[in-house]
C-alpha cells in the first residue's frame, strides 16, 4: 500500500495528526499495534478522569449531610464498577476514533510498524505476518510508557505502575505512590478518597513540584486534611516483595524509614517508546534520550517527523495533538506558526485541582522581570462557598512595566475549566487592567480571575 502520509502511532497525537492530514486531502495509514487512540483514551488521562470522578461522588456521598441530604446506611465504595465503569468510558472513545478514522477515509493498518528508509515501513500484525507499506511522509508518533527506576522494578502485582493501578483485581488497603507528579498525584487522591490508606514519597521538597509554589503547598495541605501522608524530600531507598507485604524503605531527612502496604505505584515519569522502530538504522538524531526536531518537526532524515511523548516539551496530550497539527499544515505547504511553548496549559485532576500556564513567581523573577502578584482565595468566592468547595485560589503574575499576564497558578474545584481562560488572554498579551475590565459573571467561580487581577493593581473588591 502506498500513502501520502503513514503515521506510527494512534494517540492524541497520531490520530489527531491523521484528521487534520485527511482534511487536507492526504491519503492516511495509521499503523497501531493496540488500541485506537493509545494510552491518553485507553490507558491514561480518559480513564483516570473516570476513576476520579467516582472517588469524587463517592466522597460527596460520605458528606452528604454537609449539603442537607440524609443518606440511610453506609455508603461503600464498589471498586469493581468503578474500574468497570472506567473501562467502559475507555472502550467507548476508542470506539469514538475508529469512527473518526472511517469518516475521514484514514486506514488502520493492525501491527508494529518499524522504519526500512525510502518511505518504507515494515508492518508485523498479531500473528506475525509482515507487510511492507510506503509513503513521501512519515510522522512517528510511539508515545511514552511507565518510567522504571532501576531499585523499583515494576512486577505488575506488587510494584505497578499507572496502567495497573487502573484494572487492579481488589482495592488495596494500602498504598506507597513514588512520584508526585499529575500520575502520582492523581492516584493518591483516587485510592485515598475510597478508602485506602495512602502515603505519597516526593523527591523533590514539594509536591507537583514543576507548579507555583503556593500551589504546591496548598494542594500539601489538602492531601494531608484529606488523610494522604505526604512525604516530600525523601526517596524510596528498596522494596522487598517477598512477604505477603511490601516492605519499602523510605529515606527522609532525618533517617530511614520502613513501610508495609500492599501495593508501590510508581509514578516517576515516563520513558519514550523508541525501540525497535528504526531509529538507528536510519540514522535519525537523538538528544537525551528523545527525537530531536525541528520547529515544525521535521527530523534530520528527510521526509520523517516525530511527535508527542518522543519529542522534547511537555509530555501531555493536549501538546501533542497540537504538534501532530502543526506537522501535518507544514508538509501540506499552509503557512504556519510555531507552537508556543511558554503558553501551554498544564492541569492536574485532583481535589482540589490544579491547573497553570506560564510563568511562575519564582521563574518570573529569574528571568529578570519586575512583577506584580495578585491572589484572590476562594474562601472569598461566593460561587466556591455556595458549592462547599472553598480549598483554593487563583494567583497571577504580570510584568509591572508593560501590565502583561506572564503566568496563572490555579487550585480549587473546577479550576481546569478555567485555565483556558487565561491561555487566549495570554496568547493576546493581554494585560491586567483588561482582565480587571472584562466583567466576569457572578456568581462563578471565574470571577477569582478578575479579583486576582484587581487585587495584583490594589482594586481588589471582595478580600
Amino acid at each position: 500500500m502506498t500513502y501520502d502520509l503513514i503515521i506510527l502511532g494512534s494517540g492524541p497525537g497520531g490520530y489527531v495528526a491523521a484528521i487534520r492530514a485527511s482534511q487536507l486531502g492526504m491519503k492516511v495509514g495509521v499503523v497501531e499495534k493496540s488500541e485506537l487512540g493509545g494510552i491518553c483514551l485507553n490507558w491514561g488521562c480518559i480513564p483516570t478522569k473516570s476513576l476520579l470522578k467516582s472517588g469524587q461522588v463517592f466522597n460527596y456521598m460520605k458528606h452528604a449531610a454537609d449539603y442537607g441530604i440524609s443518606i440511610e446506611g453506609e455508603v461503600k465504595a464498589d471498586f469493581g464498577k468503578m474500574v468497570e465503569r472506567s473501562r467502559g468510558v475507555a472502550e467507548g472513545m476508542s470506539k469514538g476514533i475508529q469512527f473518526l478514522f472511517k469518516k475521514n477515509k484514514i486506514e488502520h493498518v493492525a501491527g508494529f510498524g518499524k522504519l526500512k528508509g525510502d518511505g518504507i515501513v515494515e508492518v508485523t500484525d498479531a500473528d506475525g505476518n509482515v507487510q511492507e507499506i510506503s509513503a513521501k511522509n512519515i510522522i512517528i508518533a510511539t508515545g511514552a510508557r511507565s518510567k522504571e527506576l532501576p531499585n523499583l522494578k515494576q512486577d505488575g502485582k506488587k510494584i505497578i505502575g499507572y496502567r495497573e493501578a487502573m484494572t487492579l483485581p481488589k482495592q488495596p488497603k494500602s498504598m506507597v505512590v513514588v512520584g508526585s507528579g499529575a500520575i502520582g498525584s492523581e492516584f493518591a487522591n483516587f485510592y485515598n478518597a475510597i478508602g485506602t490508606e495512602v502515603t505519597l514519597v516526593e523527591f523533590l521538597p514539594s509536591i507537583v513540584p514543576v507548579e507555583d509554589i503556593d500551589v504546591s503547598k496548598q494542594l500539601g495541605r489538602s492531601f494531608k486534611k484529606a488523610g494522604i501522608k505526604v512525604m516530600v524530600g525523601s526517596s524510596v531507598e528498596s522494596v522487598d516483595t517477598s512477604g505477603e507485604l511490601c516492605k519499602v524503605v523510605i529515606k527522609t531527612k532525618k533517617g530511614e524509614e520502613t513501610k508495609e502496604v500492599e501495593i508501590v505505584l510508581s509514578a516517576v515519569g515516563v520513558t519514550p517508546n523508541l525501540e525497535n522502530i528504526g531509529i538507528e538504522e536510519l540514522g535519525i538524531e537523538l538528544e537525551k534520550g528523545k527525537v530531536k526536531v525541528d520547529d515544525y518537526y521535521k527530523t534530520n532524515v528527510d521526509g520523517v517527523y516525530a511527535i508527542g511523548d518522543i519529542v522534547h516539551g511537555p509530555a501531555l496530550a493536549h501538546v501533542a495533538s497540537a504538534e501532530g497539527i502543526t506537522c501535518v499544515e507544514k508538509i501540506s505547504g499552509l503557512e504556519v506558526e510555531p507552537i508556543n511553548y511558554n503558553n501551554i496549559p498544564g492541569c492536574t485532576y485532583t481535589t482540589p485541582e490544579v491547573a497553570s500556564v506560564g510563568l511562575t513567581e519564582e521563574k518570573a523573577k529569574e528571568a529578570g522581570y519586575e512583577i506584580k502578584v495578585g491572589k484572590f482565595p476562594f474562601t472569598a468566592s461566593g460561587k466556591a462557598s455556595a458549592a462547599g468547595e472553598k480549598d483554593g485560589f487563583v494567583k497571577l503574575v504580570f510584568d509591572e512595566k508593560y501590565g502583561e499576564l506572564l503566568g496563572a497558578h490555579l487550585i480549587g474545584a473546577n479550576v481546569t475549566e478555567m485555565i483556558a481562560e487565561l491561555v487566549v488572554a495570554k496568547k493576546l498579551e493581554t494585560t491586567g487592567h483588561e482582565l480587571i475590565k472584562s466583567i466576569h459573571p457572578h456568581p462563578t467561580m471565574s470571577e477569582a480571575i478578575m479579583e486576582a487581577a484587581a487585587a495584583a493593581y490594589d482594586e481588589v473588591i471582595h478580600i
